[in-house]
């Protein structure tokens, strides 16, 4: 049970909810208790810009965060969201309701953490982000972040594509290269640089290079080009002569595994590579490719206190060069 002061405290937020739409004096209808989970869901789809991610978030179907929020919809008198070709958006009437649910939100995660020095945190974050970054920075940053505060739940979609448009489900996303989005603010998390690696075996039996035009004359594993989304990461092998692609995939591992079992160069990032002593690099002294890591958020899920956590934790992990490094069959880090 809750204590008075937390009691106290809880009823207050709903208070201040339910007045709210008497003190705007915008229209004559009120919300109330009964439409706090109504409100939870429009906090949830406009963070998110999707029904079906609300309803993953929180545990329920679509129909019922659609029949939520035309239940607060009908108690507002007015719409709080519109359908764009980018997902769910605010409305002006919205915007007021989302600084209820916030309220609500914050009043919430205070019941359990108001006799703590340091507040715990709350809350579901989905995370969308390149295969390496995701594996070897994002989980562990996140897993620590996870250990302070247990209530925190994370999705890390692996994927590598440029910044959307369209509304995402997702509250974070992690591209390559400058993005140029819309409705959104970006910053640069990091750069990073690719270049060539082989074995020894392969080099043994196919030539060690010696200047860039000699790679023509070899095979290389890199992602496949119908696939590519990323301008910066298809501009790399344009500084390259034309190579024949042995193994390609939309996976950064099994770009690894392809070259560590000398099916021929691999074109790999620098943070990773330098750590396996089985990987020899090639023409170091003639190319590389820099690029940078952004992190793309909206204003709305920018909002919680839970993703702003998450960017802090990324933020520092990429700020100390945090790479977690798992070893690769018998390799072990150097």
């Amino acid at each position: 049970m809750l204590n008075a002061s937390r009691q106290t405290k809880y009823a207050r937020a709903v208070c201040a909810s339910a007045h709210w739409a008497w003190q705007t004096g915008s229209m004559d209808r009120q919300i109330d208790y009964r439409h706090l989970e109504s409100l939870i869901a429009l906090l949830t789809v406009a963070r998110l810009g999707r029904y079906t991610a609300a309803a993953a978030v929180l545990g329920v179907n679509h129909s019922t965060i659609s029949r939520r929020i035309d239940a607060l919809q009908k108690a507002m008198g007015g719409h709080l969201l519109t359908h764009t070709p980018n997902g769910w958006e605010l409305t002006v009437l919205g915007r007021r309701a989302m600084a209820s649910a916030e309220a609500i939100e914050q009043a919430v995660a205070a019941i359990s953490t108001e006799e703590e020095d340091s507040p715990a945190l709350s809350g579901h974050v989905r995370l969308a982000a390149p295969d390496a970054f995701s594996a070897h920075l994002a989980a562990p940053a996140l897993a620590k972040l996870q250990s302070k505060h247990p209530q925190l739940v994370f999705e890390i979609v692996s994927e590598t594509t440029r910044a959307r448009q369209t509304r995402t489900g997702m509250d974070l996303e992690i591209v390559i290269g400058q993005p140029n989005v819309r409705k959104a603010a970006s910053t640069k998390l990091m750069d990073y640089e690719l270049r060539l690696y082989a074995t020894a075996e392969y080099l043994a039996a196919h030539g060690t290079p010696q200047q860039l035009s000699d790679l023509a004359g070899h095979s290389l594993n890199y992602y496949i080009d119908t696939a590519l989304t990323v301008d910066k990461l298809d501009e790399a092998t344009s500084h390259l002569p034309p190579m024949h692609r042995a193994i390609s995939s939309t996976s950064i591992a099994v770009q690894y595994a392809a070259t560590m079992n000398h099916a021929g160069l691999g074109l790999l990032p620098v943070f990773l590579s330098k750590h396996y002593p089985n990987l020899i690099p090639v023409l170091h002294d003639q190319f590389s490719y820099r690029s940078e890591y952004w992190l793309v958020g909206r204003e709305e899920a920018l909002r919680s206190k839970a993703v702003q956590a998450t960017v802090r934790a990324l933020n520092d992990a990429a700020a100390n060069d945090a790479w977690f490094i798992l070893p690769f069959g018998n390799q072990v880090p150097s």
